[in-house]
């Protein structure tokens, strides 16, 4: 999850403004934070594993929509 670019991120103004600048990355112009979260599940194939992922996650509001953009970076298949 990664905040919507109106949202404010003072977690990545503080790591821009007393990390990076401070120590030199002056060239950095953009830093924005976010949330990663691994989860494992049984579906039938990748689409659905993907649309149980964006139900369960709106249901159980485990990201905030106003604030925050829901990406799904990677699907695989797990041999079992």
């Amino acid at each position: 999850m990664t905040l919507k670019s109106a949202a404010r991120d003072p977690v990545a103004d503080t790591i821009q403004r007393d990390l990076i600048a401070k120590k030199g990355f002056d060239m950095v112009s953009h830093v924005r934070s976010g949330q990663y979260l691994k989860i494992s599940l049984q579906a039938e194939d990748k689409d659905s594993a993907e649309q149980i992922i964006v139900r369960m996650c709106n249901i159980l509001r485990i990201y905030n929509p106003i604030t925050q953009n829901l990406n799904i970076l990677k699907v695989t298949e797990i041999d079992q």
